[in-house]
């Protein structure tokens, strides 16, 4: 194998399963499945690819990783999708000023960003780039996924050329705060021997109340809430909540 980059054995190793299920609710969520759809922090475009090809004609993924985008390209290519991608960070997207019927983002993205102002940061950029009465279709983990779940969660992986391991710990000083130690070993036959890549990802979150109020403070209303992937309500032990948000 030869020498790769991280994006790339993330993707390799992301569950295909959960493509599925974030495919089927934004099917039955969408109201209108024809209007232009952007896949916000899309990664590397596996989702947008499955939403053209299941009635979604205009897709667009926008991400911050370049590395991402490329291999967003290339599996494009590979479906012969056309996919317009674009690099941009979801707090700014300078130069960027088209607008959407449909923005949706999967996957614990607003998770990653560092406090509540970057998230209403964010929140306030997907109301400015969609149109009225738009549609905001989103994911995050819950405090019950941060603070029970993840603390002390560990799964590993190998075959002949790869071994990843992950680790997640949470941070006693701040609160729904968890850390994930992320590492790979690839055999790499320059060196005849195993390169370690390693990334440590942060994720935090805060109460439902708090989104609402976020959400309600960039733009939006008719906020619906739910859980695993739109098929039953939220309860204490939710681990992901799923918002669906109109632009007022």
């Amino acid at each position: 194998m030869n020498y790769t980059t991280f994006a790339k054995l993330y993707d390799d190793l992301f569950d295909e399963s959960a493509y599925e299920d974030w495919l089927d609710y934004t099917k039955k969520t969408v109201r209108i499945p024809q209007a232009p759809l952007l896949e916000l922090a899309g990664g590397a475009g596996r989702l947008a690819i499955m939403l053209k090809q299941n009635g979604f004609a205009d897709v667009t993924v926008f991400d911050l990783s370049e590395e991402m985008l490329a291999l967003a390209a290339q599996h494009a290519q590979t479906a012969k999708t056309d996919l317009p991608l674009i690099a941009g960070d979801m707090r700014e997207w300078s130069d960027f000023d088209a607008k959407f019927g449909t923005i949706t983002s999967f996957a614990d993205s607003f998770n990653y960003l560092a406090d509540q102002e970057e998230v209403l940061a964010a929140f306030k950029q997907v109301a400015d780039h969609l149109v009225d009465q738009g549609q905001f279709v989103f994911d995050v983990i819950s405090p019950y996924q941060t603070d029970v779940v993840y603390p002390g969660y560990m799964y590993n992986w190998h075959d002949e050329e790869t071994a990843f391991m992950w680790s997640s710990y949470g941070i006693q000083e701040q609160a729904h705060t968890v850390e994930h130690e992320l590492t790979f070993f690839v055999y790499e036959e320059a060196i005849d021997g195993f390169r370690q890549l390693q990334e440590i990802h942060t994720e935090r979150t805060y109460d439902l109340a708090t989104y609402q109020q976020l959400l309600i403070e960039a733009g939006f209303k008719d906020i619906e809430i739910s859980a695993d992937f739109g098929r039953s309500a939220v309860d204490e032990q939710t681990t992901r909540w799923f918002f669906n948000a109109t632009k007022a």
